[in-house]
């Protein structure tokens, strides 16, 4: 697929001019959007419950190894809830279920969702269980929530992530877990010393944890430089785009916009009340930067790519007269939403691609129905394939079976406060900081719909339509 992609994309490529362009775009674009009142037609169907996002937070994200560097995930995830709570002043009995997202799992706390539940002072009549579904794992948690709504078995769902890259799971090889499971069982202290000599200085070798796919052992890193490569993205493009997303994220965090990040006091550490991981910088000292996954001749670098990242997000969802019974003014519905698969080796990263066009037909839109576009930036180079592919004619027709190209969304309306690149990207948190992004990014720029869309390990992705609540 790679290099039918390059020889029929490379015909008409993004230009670095353009996407110099798509970074200078000024922050006050999507303020001046505020005049521009929308009065289109709801999304409600008739017999079908409205489903409300009430309240969403965060804990701030940071940089894996820093100030949240002595905790456990629990704690994060435990944050949030409160979090939340404090925000909505929900009293705790009042909700029916939690579903909580978590990718790398803390062996100690496998059902984190019940762990935090539990910390947060939630009764213990409330039942919580875990999803993991890679970056969109607490995508799956919200519309788990939305689904359980839908189905009349609750009526106030906590939706939420955690990630802590912080402190991973790191394992003995698969030799001495066999060796320590033996030695577990031996019942002579000969069988035990016997095993004991079996031990060789090969099994001590850790296996340590990575961001690749088990399917194609590929790095997620290796797999978005030959994305990009595959696509005609250039390095300069990639730089640009990440430069971008933190000049846009410190203007929004500057401003005063991401008001969803709590403060949250790390026992025994400061008070921690912003994300750490916003760093504009410069093109000259982005290009200095080395080739991180394909060498030497790679552009994925670690300037342009998410990074490692530490949070917790959590999430109100309601059935709108359950809200409304409570005093609650919700912020946006939620409305269509779509998962999508393809090929894990070639396409692991246009999870947006696929699924943009799916969920506007569902929901009977068109981009130009759109307001706020907020997709998941793992890396630039894949923001950047996903945007080329969905301007193409020849990749909607080649490998998505439509007549025509998909188009992409308009830069003035695309991660105005920044992104996963700039504000981080704990995997399992993410989804529900888009979701709310959407919720707030309506109510200041004055849009009707949004549209979340994001990417995730094992080829898979997500996009769901969100509608601003009548202010």
């Amino acid at each position: 697929m790679a290099s039918m992609l390059l020889t029929s994309l490379r015909s008409s490529p993004l230009t670095s001019v353009q996407a110099a362009q798509f970074a200078a775009r000024s922050f006050s674009t999507s303020v001046h959007l505020q005049a521009q009142a929308k009065s289109k037609k709801t999304l409600a169907k008739p017999g079908v419950k409205n489903i409300v996002l009430v309240d969403g937070v965060r804990t701030p994200f940071l940089l894996s190894g820093t100030t949240y560097a002595d905790l456990m995930p629990h704690d994060l995830a435990r944050a949030a809830l409160q979090g939340l709570l404090n925000r909505t002043g929900l009293p705790k009995d009042a909700v029916d279920y939690i579903v909580y997202g978590s990718v790398i799992q803390e062996v100690k706390t496998s059902n984190v969702a019940r762990e935090a539940a539990l910390g947060a002072g939630f009764s213990d009549k409330t039942p919580a269980h875990t999803v993991t579904m890679a970056c969109i794992s607490s995508n799956q948690a919200m519309t788990t929530a939305v689904g359980l709504i839908a189905a009349g078995q609750c009526d106030a769902v906590v939706a939420g992530g955690v990630e802590f890259m912080s402190d991973v799971p790191i394992r003995h090889s698969r030799k001495m877990r066999k060796t320590m499971l033996s030695l577990n069982k031996a019942k002579t202290l000969g069988a035990r010393l016997s095993l004991l000599g079996s031990i060789r200085l090969a099994h001590l070798s850790p296996e340590l944890p990575a961001v690749a796919e088990f399917s194609t052992a590929e790095t997620m890193g290796h797999s978005a430089d030959r994305l990009a490569a595959a696509f005609g993205v250039t390095r300069l493009e990639q730089d640009e785009f990440a430069l971008r997303s933190h000049t846009l994220a410190k203007k929004a965090q500057d401003s005063g916009l991401l008001s969803d990040v709590i403060s949250f006091k790390v026992p025994g550490r400061d008070i921690v009340s912003k994300d750490n991981g916003i760093r504009p910088s410069t093109m000259e000292q982005m290009a200095k930067l080395k080739p991180a996954f394909i060498k030497p001749h790679g552009t994925v670098t670690a300037a342009n790519s998410s990074f490692l990242t530490d949070g917790a997000s959590a999430v109100l969802i309601m059935s709108e007269e359950k809200a409304l019974a409570m005093g609650y003014k919700p912020k946006a519905y939620l409305r269509d939403f779509v998962y999508v698969s393809q090929d894990p080796k070639d396409q692991l990263l246009l999870g947006p691609t696929y699924a943009t066009p799916k969920v506007l037909e569902k929901s009977g839109l068109t981009f130009n129905d759109i307001d706020v576009f907020e997709f998941h930036e793992a890396f630039a180079g894949q923001i950047m394939a996903n945007l080329k592919a969905m301007e193409s004619d020849w990749f909607a027709q080649t490998y998505m079976g439509r007549k025509t190209k998909v188009g992409a969304p308009p830069m003035e309306k695309f991660n105005s406060w920044g992104g996963s690149l700039s504000l981080g990207h704990p995997f399992a948190a993410t989804g529900c900081r888009l979701v709310t992004t959407v919720a707030h990014r309506l109510q200041k720029e004055g849009g009707q719909y949004g549209l979340v869309a994001a990417c995730a390990a094992g080829g898979q992705g997500h996009a769901m339509v969100i509608e601003a609540y009548p202010q």
